[in-house]
């Protein structure tokens, strides 16, 4: 933790690592324009979704509070937002603008793509000039907001990559850090080891209701998650219940005690280990995690998930040595020594660490290299 840190600082204060203008659709019916802005000035992230039409209550909530999550994130410099109808753009926009950074949006009816294209396009050449002279600066360890999320699990994931993940992240929570870690479903047989380390009553009651309410609305499909629930992938690397899953996945949150619990989307306002309500899917956690606030996360994989974000670098760990080896481009440390007791837990840990700090100071992962940019909305029931 001796190295320098570099990063973006914004305007409220918050730090980024990444500095992303975003075009920003409101609606599935705007990501043409968005996407045909963010050809016209090469530099800029349009960053497309299938959803914003016909969503209602609590999904809509769910639906602004990430859509405005996302744009607000520190790795975000600027955003130009579009949208079919005025309000609703409006609204998103007005979300952004707390944070003090540039946001403009815009909105094609009574215009057409083409004015449209052409008013944000040049906003956004503006956004990206400026952009452009924003500076790093050293920043402490412990303002990086860190995300954990592991997928396409096996037996080397709960034994290798996951401790892996835990031995750091005690680390940052020990110095003042900010971590979250979620996939509520896939805690099923080990939620009770959560429960043990909420620190407070009111935090181990919140996720108790968490936790159950999710569960009952599993079961009110006729499925049951104990004993059952394995992808292909995690039986194919030997994992055969969801009680098996859970426990190498509650690996990666290492020992310290859960300081919160927070909804989904929602920004943590305490410093340590915070639990989010959110899916096991890896592309729906990570951009909840996102609109969180989180500027880069940890992907623990056995059999190799090849997942990215478009604002959040996401950094591949593996003990697997199949997976090392045939899909090498998407693994960023290779933890494969721990399994082979070439070197200890605290050791892997380190490598962890230091591939933090150089992905922090602007190293490209693996996902990002390869142009993986999954964006993907929790939608809590059909729309109207």
């Amino acid at each position: 933790m001796e190295n320098i840190i570099w990063g973006y600082r914004r305007e409220n204060g918050r730090v980024g690592i990444r500095n992303h203008v975003v075009i920003l659709p409101v609606d599935d019916i705007s990501n043409a324009a968005a996407e045909a802005v963010g050809r016209i000035v090469p530099g800029t992230l349009a960053i497309p979704h299938a959803y914003g039409r016909l969503q209602y209550g609590p999904d809509l909530e769910l639906f602004f509070n990430t859509m405005i999550g996302n744009g607000a994130n520190p790795n975000v410099a600027a955003v130009v937002v579009i949208g079919i109808e005025p309000k609703w753009t409006e609204r998103i926009v007005e979300g952004i603008k707390k944070t003090g950074k540039p946001v403009a949006g815009f909105s094609i009816e009574r215009y057409g793509d083409f004015s449209t294209i052409e008013r944000a396009a040049r906003t956004a050449q503006k956004f990206l000039q400026l952009a452009s002279e924003i500076q790093r600066e050293p920043v402490e360890l412990s303002e990086i907001l860190v995300s954990i999320k592991c997928g396409e699990s096996d037996t080397t994931t709960g034994l290798g990559s996951c401790p892996t993940v835990g031995n750091v992240v005690d680390r940052l929570v020990d110095g003042g850090g900010t971590v979250f870690f979620g996939e509520t479903s896939e805690l099923t047989g080990g939620e009770h080891l959560i429960l043990d380390r909420c620190e407070t009553p009111e935090v181990k009651a919140k996720f108790l209701e968490i936790y159950n309410n999710y569960i009952e609305e599993i079961q009110s499909k006729g499925v049951d998650l104990l004993g059952s629930q394995p992808t292909e992938g995690n039986i194919r690397g030997g994992l055969t219940t969801i009680e098996e899953k859970a426990l190498g996945n509650i690996e990666k949150t290492g020992t310290q005690k859960v300081v919160d619990t927070l909804g989904p989307a929602e920004v943590p306002t305490k410093t340590g280990l915070n639990f989010m309500d959110t899916s096991s899917a890896a592309a729906e956690c990570i951009t909840l995690m996102a609109a969180g606030g989180a500027v880069v996360h940890f992907f623990p994989t056995g059999q190799g998930n090849i997942i990215g974000n478009p604002i959040v670098p996401v950094i591949k760990i593996s003990a697997n040595p199949i997976t090392v080896e045939t899909m090498s481009e998407h693994i960023d440390v290779d933890v494969t020594g721990l399994l082979k007791r070439e070197y200890n837990l605290h050791q892997a840990g380190d490598q962890l660490l230091q591939m933090l700090i150089r992905t922090i100071n602007g190293r490209l992962t693996a996902a990002e290299s390869l142009g993986h940019r999954e964006f993907v909305l929790t939608k809590l029931y059909r729309s109207a």
